[in-house]
């Protein structure tokens, strides 16, 4: 039995069911963790200094660098979290160190940070694409290209900026509700992608930036010193009419510091990355967040510089403040069509990663409520599955029907946006410090990294650098308090409804759970094990696991019970429950409820089994991915086949891919198993997954025979066997591929479409199966009488 296993003795009228506490997850390079986190953080990027120049005054791009000097030490602290047991965010980190009380408060905000995100990056595309259009048609107007009906005063048309922006982001923000209700694909390779293309855009930005700047001798901003500061009626909040402000230096520099923070938002994404970075994990979190570092320094801090020294005062606030960068390109030295193109790509990139930060904000409030519902303080209301889907649409639901409200309530003004925003980011970053400073005293043992600057006397360590970073984050937050009034305002109000539900929400499962896990304990026999391996379910090499999402319609299970034997073979049957963004990578056992779903499921499943006479084992894995999570189970377990339902979304050659892919990326040794989907009709496809003995026609068996029968007649070659020529056509066709890349594809598209051979694109580690024969993993064995052939 296992370190850290608990067992129950076991009843005869009880199944057993084990629960991991090991988190199955994939894992990606410091490349990808920083490019996810960089979607997010770089989307500041396109409208952090016209909210920080409207608020402060010309002197901003300063206070907009020296906010992504210090992210430098804010990220530190999130490296040192990650780099500890309490991973998995603010919240966990805040919970582990101070308590409930102060993680619902914490997560209030971050719900606050997270809600205002999607809303501020889909106005500024919005902005960004309106403004595009309106010089456009004033273009047009000018040459005459546009049609009278857009003319007015001899002048083009113009969209309103603001209301435009918002019915832009309102769409934007209802089609990305949608797909997470279909259940949207979180990929890293896209994020990737959109990275690459924005630098390509961030080097021509600054190349041709710098150069104009030197080529027309373009002064820097004023000093960020209080005699440069310039506040706004709204930057001064609830002391605006006063002259406290202007006549305390240090705090008018806070002020300017605080309306600038919006711009290092989007840190809380590292933690969430954190626990899927590949091993070694703490020296690849470490680069990723240097890399995250300098590249938000250079894009966000100099093109903010690169804006005021180059855009005139006159057009730079009044017509380019919502746009900073679209202006900036306007501002180049150089032809004004290649301006205008470059312009152009600037709104594409800034349209990918803004819109982009609308996803990441939903897929980042689901993980965050997500995670709180699975420690009880949300009910199983919000963790009800969708029917079709299986996603937790309720809470989508709840996300995207919030930032449609703050959508209409700003009436799509970026300024009031930011604001609010403010408030979210700094409290985050505020509970995040404090929780890892009572965490130093509280917890004595090493951490695999520290926030530097730490001085020792005796045997007492005093955290300087890490106390040095609350203060000015603490220091920040309260100054935005009384100089944001409609941050605090509508954070306050926010975050206390938020609190208030769930702290009711929490009171209301701890009544049902004592019940729930008496329910549980009757009629299951349960066991928590650290990891899953065929010892802890007590099977047998080459069983059968079976996924199971539905309790109405469990048509995976009995397809498998109806063709399996098993005294010969074992069944199990899975249930993933997946984890929210940024939850942790071990589960506390005294922590996992089950909800009402699962006790469906269990229930339903055991009852199918019994209706076959037949024993089967059932398992829960917490999951990042859930084809990651089912490779690594059917790897784990030593399993022959793999059997699942077909998914609403999916085709099952797509569901195919997606397990070839996860199992590509399984580390050695990894086993070889057969996939199969089955329809709600009984009928069933399957696919091999790993590297197999391809299943060859009969005409390729000919064709192999008359070519050995040919090659025979030469005196030389007697002892040449049919192998030999396979393995001969292999290594020309290698060779072809090498020399002519596009060529061989060509030819390869050309005979599978004209030929017989299927055309099905697959990994590597996929072939589909045709019939029975196809199959070189054996298939679940009838326990009488002859299967039916599975396409």
């Amino acid at each position: 039995m296992s370190v850290g296993q608990t067992f129950t003795a076991p009843q005869s009228n009880r199944v057993r069911l084990v629960v991991a506490s090991s988190v199955m997850l994939t894992f990606i390079s410091f490349w990808r963790a920083a490019a996810v986190v960089l979607n997010d953080l770089g989307s500041s990027a396109f409208y952090a200094g016209g909210i920080a120049e409207e608020a402060v005054g010309k002197a901003a791009p300063w206070f907009i660098l020296g906010v992504m000097l210090f992210s430098f030490a804010v990220r530190a602290v999130y490296v040192e979290s990650c780099s500890m047991f309490t991973r998995g965010g603010v919240y966990r980190v805040v919970k582990e160190a101070l308590g409930g009380t102060f993680a619902k408060l914490s997560v209030s905000a971050l719900m606050f940070d997270y809600i205002l995100t999607g809303p501020i990056s889909g106005v500024s595309a919005g902005q960004y694409i309106t403004g595009l259009l309106n010089e456009l048609m004033a273009v047009g107007a000018t040459h005459g290209w546009l049609p009278v009906a857009l003319i007015h005063s001899g002048h083009a048309r113009q969209l309103p900026m603001n209301e435009t922006s918002a019915v832009f982001c309102a769409a934007v923000t209802i089609y990305y509700w949608w797909q997470n209700t279909k259940g949207i694909e979180e990929s890293t390779d896209k994020a990737l992608e959109v990275m690459k293309i924005t630098t390509v855009m961030v080097v021509l930005l600054l190349g041709w930036g710098i150069y104009s700047a030197i080529h027309l001798s373009a002064p820097l901003p004023p000093l960020p010193v209080p005699a440069n500061l310039h506040f706004s009626s709204d930057a001064l909040g609830f002391l605006s009419g006063t002259k406290f402000a202007t006549t305390l230096g240090l705090f008018g520099i806070l002020m300017a510091f605080g309306h600038s923070v919006l711009a290092m938002s989007g840190e809380e994404t590292l933690a969430q990355v954190n626990r899927e970075i590949e091993h070694p994990k703490l020296k690849n979190l470490k680069r990723a967040a240097i890399v995250i570092a300098i590249y938000s320094l250079v894009f966000t801090g100099i093109v903010s510089l690169l804006a005021v020294m180059l855009i005139p005062d006159s057009v730079r606030v009044p017509v380019f403040r919502d746009n900073l960068i679209a202006g900036l390109a306007m501002y180049m030295v150089g032809p004004l069509t290649l301006k205008i193109v470059f312009r152009v790509f600037v709104v594409i990139v800034g349209f990918l990663i803004l819109s982009g930060a609308i996803n990441t904000s939903i897929i980042g409030s689901t993980g965050v409520l997500m995670r709180i519902a699975e420690d009880g303080v949300l009910t199983d209301w919000f963790r009800k599955p969708h029917r079709k889907f299986g996603t937790s649409y309720r809470i989508v639901n709840l996300v995207t029907a919030l930032q449609l409200f703050t959508i209409i309530a700003s009436r799509g003004n970026v300024i009031t946006l930011g604001e609010a925003y403010a408030f979210g980011v700094i409290w985050s970053f505020t509970f995040n410090s404090l929780a890892m400073l009572v965490l130093r005293w509280k917890y004595k043992g090493e951490r695999g990294w520290k926030v530097p600057i730490n001085i020792r006397i005796g045997k007492v360590e005093l955290p300087v650098g890490l106390f040095s970073v609350f203060l000015v984050l603490f220091s920040t937050a309260i100054v935005n308090l009384f100089t944001k009034s409609v941050a605090t305002k509508s954070g306050v109000l926010f975050a206390a409804t938020f609190y208030v539900i769930f702290t009711i929400s929490e009171r209301r499962n701890k009544r049902k759970q004592a019940a729930t896990e008496k329910q549980m304990k009757e009629h299951f026999q349960l066991e928590h094990q650290d990891t899953i391996g065929r010892e802890a379910l007590e099977i047998r090499p080459g069983g059968i696991l079976v996924t199971m999402r539905d309790a109405v319609n469990p048509f995976a299970l009995k397809w498998s019970l109806s063709r399996t034997n098993t005294d010969d073979q074992d069944i199990v049957v899975l249930t993933a429950r997946m984890m929210g963004a940024g939850g942790p990578e071990y589960i506390d056992p005294s922590e996992q409820l089950f909800s009402e779903h699962e006790q469906m499921l269990f229930t339903k499943a055991v009852s199918v089994a019994e209706s076959f006479g037949k024993h089967i084992s059932l398992l829960v894995v917490p999951a990042g991915d859930i084809f990651a999570a089912l490779v690594q189970t059917a790897n784990s377990l030593e399993v022959t086949a793999l059997v699942s339902g077909l998914s609403n979304k999916m085709t099952a050659q797509e569901q195919a891919y997606h397990v070839g892919q996860a199992w590509e990326n399984l580390p050695e040794p990894k086993r070889q198993f057969t996939f199969y989907v089955v329809t709600a009709n009984g009928d069933a496809q399957g696919f091999h997954i790993g590297p197999h003995a391809p299943a060859l026609q009969a005409d390729d068996v000919q064709l192999v025979h008359r070519l050995w029968l040919n090659f025979r007649r030469d005196p030389e070659m007697q002892g040449l066997h049919h192998s030999d020529i396979v393995t001969y056509a292999l290594t020309r066709l290698a060779i072809e591929y090498a020399r002519d890349k596009q060529e061989t594809l060509r030819d390869i598209r050309r005979y599978t479409k004209d030929g017989s051979k299927s055309t099905l694109e697959t990994p590597a580690g996929i072939q589909a199966g045709r019939d029975r024969s196809d199959y070189s993993i054996p298939a679940p064995r009838p326990s009488s009488g002859s299967a039916d052939h599975e396409n």
